[in-house]
């Protein structure tokens, strides 16, 4: 996830006039992806921040050691209560909204982009406990924009697999009716055929496969760069709740 936000947020982080701020929501029992998220980041644009915001004080007081230049760590739930109201420029939220109603996560995405600075993005999804496999969503303040399917490959048995992880949103939708289903059954598929390439290893077997789903009218919203990281961005009209997938 770090990676796809490093790419595909970092012309904004570098053109920000002030030092960017990133959020980190809900970073769980240790810190560890609030460094990890800073040290990406700040390949991109040296003087970036990180603030990791959690709801549980004993585990931001767990943190406090971990905290250095450009990182820090402060209680406080989807209002995040930042020094001085400032607006971040990017929030993530990983495996946030797992235990929460499908019927909250719209108030909570409304919530979280009315938070951001102007150009600021929201990625909000779910991710195994290894770093494995990750689904998510990229938002704007004028609402979702993509979801990312991302693998290690070398792991994966079918795409379909990745149905596991995907966010909230969508993860009662993968049934037949709904075009997530329909995608991922089309992503099977074209994983099933390219079958031949998977003696050129299973980069090379994504890769085509992500082709046929192209050429099957799937729009898709990055190209064979991303692809050969073991992702893949779809548009979110193309995968929202309701219909069927293109035609």
């Amino acid at each position: 996830m770090d990676r796809w936000i490093a790419h595909a947020h970092g012309t904004a982080l570098r053109r920000a006039h002030h030092p960017p701020l990133a959020v980190d929501l809900g970073y769980g029992a240790a810190p560890w992806t609030a460094v990890e998220l800073l040290g990406r980041l700040r390949r991109v644009r040296p003087d970036a921040r990180v603030a990791g915001v959690e709801i549980d004080p004993e585990r931001v007081a767990a943190a406090l050691p971990y905290e250095q230049d450009g990182l820090s760590f402060v209680r406080g739930g989807f209002e995040m209560p930042l020094p001085g109201g400032e607006r971040p420029l990017l929030i993530r939220a990983a495996n946030v909204l797992r235990q929460y109603p499908e019927d909250a996560v719209a108030g909570v995405w409304e919530r979280l982009c009315g938070r951001l600075a102007p150009g600021g993005l929201l990625v909000e999804g779910t991710c195994d406990e290894p770093g494995r496999r990750h689904v998510w969503v990229a938002l704007g303040p004028d609402g979702p924009r993509t979801v990312t399917f991302a693998a290690r490959l070398a792991d994966l048995g079918t795409p379909s697999d990745l149905a596991e992880r995907l966010p909230k949103v969508l993860i009662h939708r993968n049934v037949p009716g709904e075009r997530v289903h329909r995608f991922l059954v089309d992503f099977d598929r074209a994983w099933a055929a390219a079958a031949p390439y998977a003696p050129l290893g299973a980069r090379q077997r994504w890769v085509t496969a992500v082709r046929a789903l192209a050429a099957a009218g799937w729009p898709l919203a990055d190209d064979v760069r991303r692809w050969r990281q073991g992702e893949v961005t779809v548009r979110w009209a193309a995968l929202a709740p309701g219909g069927t997938g293109p035609g």
